[in-house]
């Protein structure tokens, strides 16, 4: 199952990330794709707040893995552009993915043989051509949950 949506903000790509932290559990995979600067880390700001995570989002991009313990369940953020020569094997993805917590994964094609069969897959597409905040969200259901949680989240987007 595939969604589309057009975001012309920041706040209303944190927005979508708030409403989708709602119907969130342990162990769910949220795999977030894109170029650079186009609202992976901004969606995950708004993810978090929807988890009651108070603390200051920041991109993982030279920790790879940062960890936030304090919300309703704790939610694990991954940028593994880094591995993009390898490396995931000493990660231990399989630990989180199988977890107490939320897991947020950008540039995932990166650790796609690491990848369990249900997730739900978001495309960040910048258009700068409408603006230089206007981002279209391609949301990619790979299971049943998902997608009938996509449906929930987006029903009452343009």
């Amino acid at each position: 199952m595939i969604n589309t949506v057009t975001v012309k903000s920041a706040d209303q790509t944190m927005a979508i990330g708030q409403k989708l932290a709602q119907y969130l559990k342990p162990q769910d995979l949220i795999l977030l794709d894109g170029d650079l600067g186009a609202g992976k880390t901004t969606f995950t700001k708004g993810l978090a707040k929807g988890l009651g995570i108070d603390r200051p989002i920041k991109s993982p991009t030279f920790t790879i893995i940062r960890e936030y313990q304090d919300g309703r369940i704790p939610l694990y953020h991954m940028d593994v552009y880094r591995l993009e020569e390898g490396g995931a094997d000493d990660l231990g993805l399989e630990e989180y993915f199988n977890g107490d917590g939320v897991n947020v994964v950008e540039w995932s094609k990166f650790v796609a043989d690491e990848l369990p069969n249900q997730y739900l897959r978001i495309i960040f597409r910048r258009d700068d051509s409408k603006g230089d905040n206007v981002r279209t969200l391609t949301f990619e259901a790979k299971g049943e949950r998902f997608e009938k949680m996509i449906r929930e989240v987006l029903a009452d987007q343009s």
